[in-house]
């Protein structure tokens, strides 16, 4: 990577990491031995760990919180997050919600390793306007559907009512 490449990397990474703990949740640089779920980062006991010393993906950060976010609060603190494939499809869904609200692009979150490769896809997807993982938000009372907005409320999904379950 070269230095200006990483130097954006760096600030990238630090703009999602103040998001995050805006939303309410904690973030830590740590070097991490062990395979981990996603390149570099894991969860442990409710908090988000990176290692930046590996070819870890900024994005992703956002996509480890979408996990703390949607899951039931009494499982955020467990020692390592196991996500259902109901909580896989609404932290995805919050983490293209938060890419949004941060102005950042769809790639940050859907790049082209993300995913088992399918991250490009499901960037077209949603871009798109085609959304999975929305109903349970919803049903978290934390974002609207398109067809549940109505003029005078608030707008519709990638905008959030609230960021954690």
């Amino acid at each position: 990577m070269t230095k200006g490449a990483d130097q954006d990397r760096q600030a990238l990474t630090e703009r999602i990491c103040t998001f995050i703990r805006e939303v309410g949740f904690e973030v830590r640089a740590e070097a991490l031995t062990g395979p981990t779920g996603l390149p570099g980062m894991t969860i442990r006991h409710g908090v988000i760990l990176y290692d930046p010393a590996t070819d870890y993906a900024p994005g992703d950060l956002l996509h480890e919180a979408g996990h703390l976010a949607v899951c039931r609060p009494e499982l955020r603190d467990t020692p390592e997050m196991e996500a259902s494939g109901a909580d896989e499809l609404s932290a995805t869904a919050w983490s293209f919600a938060a890419a949004r609200h941060l102005g950042l692009p769809t790639e940050v979150v859907f790049h082209p390793t993300s995913f088992k490769g399918e991250g490009p896809n499901m960037a077209e997807c949603f871009d798109a306007g085609l959304y999975y993982g929305t109903p349970l938000l919803q049903l978290y009372g934390m974002t609207l559907e398109a067809k549940r907005a109505t003029a005078d409320g608030p707008p519709p999904f990638p905008h959030m009512l609230r960021w954690v379950r």
